[in-house]
């Protein structure tokens, strides 16, 4: 429980550096976001070497997409992702009802206005991916007060 409690700290303490460090127009351009992206994405780079160096290769998107719902989640966050959709047609959906991140906020439409809070979660995401040789975009999305999903939109790729 204290660990848990250290990560939502150190997490918030990130997020605020980023924005009381940047100017205004950092913020008004989203320079912030992508400031915080980036970070999650190399924090990301390191934990998925560390966590996959004795494993053999995966063999294909699925088995990515589990890793990252089923492994990488649960370290992180101790806990599984919720759901994950596919149409086996490479768009994937990874869905959590009770984001840990989200939770500390209150009910309503402000929490749209949050997306810093999410921002380094997203750079994970993306990373796991790189790392496999995949480069997408992934845009997570607030749905309801501590339910977020990340849709991955992987068509049009020549392979793992």
């Amino acid at each position: 429980m204290a660990d848990e409690a250290l990560f939502l700290l150190l997490h918030n303490e990130m997020v605020t550096g980023v924005y009381k460090s940047a100017d205004q127009g950092e913020v008004e351009n989203g320079r912030c976001i992508t400031k915080l992206e980036n970070m999650g994405f190399r924090v990301g780079q390191g934990l998925i070497e560390r966590f996959t160096k004795d494993t053999a290769r995966f063999k294909d998107e699925l088995d990515i997409m589990k890793f990252i719902c089923k492994d990488f989640w649960t370290t992180i966050f101790k806990k599984q992702i919720d759901n994950l959709r596919t149409n086996h047609q490479g768009i994937y959906v990874l869905q959590d009802n009770k984001f840990r991140l989200l939770t500390q906020m209150s009910a309503g439409k402000q929490y749209l206005d949050h997306a810093p809070k999410i921002a380094l979660q997203n750079g994970w995401i993306r990373s796991q991916l790189h790392q496999q040789c995949i480069s997408v975009p992934v845009f997570p999305h607030p749905l309801q007060h501590s339910s977020l999903f990340f849709p991955v939109i992987l068509t049009n790729l020549t392979g793992v």
